[in-house]
């Protein structure tokens, strides 16, 4: 059975803030939202600890999901009405194509665990790869909706999410610098935040993107709404992909379950206190199907029981977590660098396990980047048609664009309580402690103390 088979006979909607409807025409779309795999984005937070600084960020992978379809759905129908393939390997667009851009579009996210990339960083998973195995794997039920397209069909979804497909349109209407994927994340993020940075005009994108031999290009007379969603792209990573208290709430998680995982192995367990579903990640040979019993629920429970536990580095951990107390961060240069032993050491003095209660972070973004093939993973760049159909790089053209193209933006900071910055504990002791720790800072960044 085709994929055009199985269309609804009255489309179902879902009401979204962002796209005010999305539009679920066909049953394999609906079939495949309604899978308990799908419906478990609905318990995980699109932006994990971001909610914390951010309190209306409480928005979830299943809406941005649903998004990224409703974008692709609609560049889909441009496409076809618009600049519809007349003959083979005319470059435009063939709409037997839909199908497989529209499930990639709806499943790419799929393999997301738990706080998303923390949980990767800790217990090394690689969403993408869990993707591509929940859409393969016969074990699934996304699986079984997929297989009555075609019995090779979930390969080809998968091969859209892993970059393989050969038509590259497909591919990078999922994954570019400028896809539905960035377009559905900026416009929901900057929504749930209440901010503006990611707004940007989607429409008129969608209105000058086309199709041509090489992947997807846009109109040059829609180079300003192109500069519009760069500079908007970048002003989401530094105010809020980047924002230094989301960064210290990542790490008090990523060093509690680094807690938990080494309590694990040195064989301290306490039945009372023992994270059954995590132990799998501990050992590192964990199922798929143990892999989709996880969800932010299943660590926030964890984290509520640790908060009794025997262990008081895990407990306090838990607390810091679970009560928004997050640690304090200073940014720092590479002729700084050199100091941070010290101040490691000065922490650990204060009674603080500086491998618990330290951590270093850098987040760099570059708002443009160019094509350069001697990288590992080269990013598409994007092209501008001219009116005689000729391409040429954005950059080239925008002033505004070049201005920013290659410069990376972003800090790197050190964490560490909150404490050390205090000076009325009641334990005089540390006073002297304290005053030399903040002898190296000066307007949040470190210095070297006179």
């Amino acid at each position: 059975m085709s994929f055009e088979d199985e269309n609804l006979a009255k489309e179902k909607v879902f009401r979204d803030p962002v796209h005010n409807y999305i539009y679920v025409e066909n049953k394999i779309i609906l079939d495949l939202i309604n899978t308990p795999e799908f419906q478990r984005l609905r318990r995980i937070k699109q932006l994990g600890t971001a909610s914390l600084i951010f309190h209306g960020a409480e928005h979830s992978r299943f809406g941005h999901s649903l998004g990224v379809y409703e974008i692709t759905r609609r560049i889909c129908n441009l496409f076809q009405r618009n600049y519809p393939s007349k003959t083979a390997d005319d470059g435009l667009w063939d709409d037997s194509q839909r199908s497989v851009a529209l499930c990639a579009a709806l499943l790419h996210d799929i393999g997301h665990g738990p706080y998303s990339h923390t949980f990767e960083h800790i217990f090394h998973t690689d969403h993408e790869q869990i993707t591509t195995q929940i859409i393969t794997s016969p074990e699934t039920n996304i699986n079984k909706v997929l297989k009555r397209v075609s019995p090779d069909f979930p390969k080809q979804v998968a091969s859209v999410i892993d970059h393989t497909y050969p038509n590259q349109q497909v591919v990078q209407l999922i994954s570019s610098q400028i896809d539905a994927d960035r377009m559905d994340y900026l416009q929901r993020d900057a929504y749930y935040t209440g901010t503006n940075y990611g707004k940007f005009d989607l429409e008129r994108i969608l209105r000058v993107m086309r199709p041509y031999r090489g992947g997807i290009t846009f109109e040059i007379s829609g180079m300003h709404a192109v500069e519009d969603y760069i500079l908007s792209r970048f002003q989401m990573y530094l105010q809020i992909y980047f924002h230094p208290v989301s960064r210290a709430m990542e790490a008090i998680l990523e060093h509690l379950l680094k807690r938990a995982d080494v309590l694990y192995k040195n064989d301290q367990p306490d039945n009372n206190f023992t994270p059954h579903m995590l132990l799998p990640f501990f050992d590192h040979s964990f199922t798929l199907k143990e892999y989709l019993a996880l969800d932010d629920g299943v660590l926030t429970t964890y984290f509520a029981q640790w908060r009794d536990a025997p262990d008081k580095i895990l407990s306090d951990l838990a607390a810091r977590f679970l009560d928004r107390r997050p640690l304090k961060s200073i940014t720092y240069s590479a002729d700084t660098e050199k100091l941070l032993p010290k101040l490691r050491d000065l922490i650990q003095t204060s009674g603080f396990n500086s491998d618990y209660y330290t951590a270093v972070n850098d987040s760099y973004n570059l708002p443009y980047d160019t094509y350069n093939p001697q990288e590992a993973k080269p990013q598409t760049q994007i092209e501008l048609m001219q009116p005689n159909g000729d391409l040429v790089e954005l950059s080239e053209l925008s002033t505004l664009v070049a201005a920013v193209s290659g410069k990376v933006a972003g800090d790197q900071r050190f964490f560490f309580p909150q404490e050390m910055l205090s000076r009325h504990q009641n334990i005089e002791i540390f006073d002297p402690i304290y005053e030399e720790f903040q002898s190296y800072i000066s307007n949040n960044q470190i210095i070297k103390p006179q």
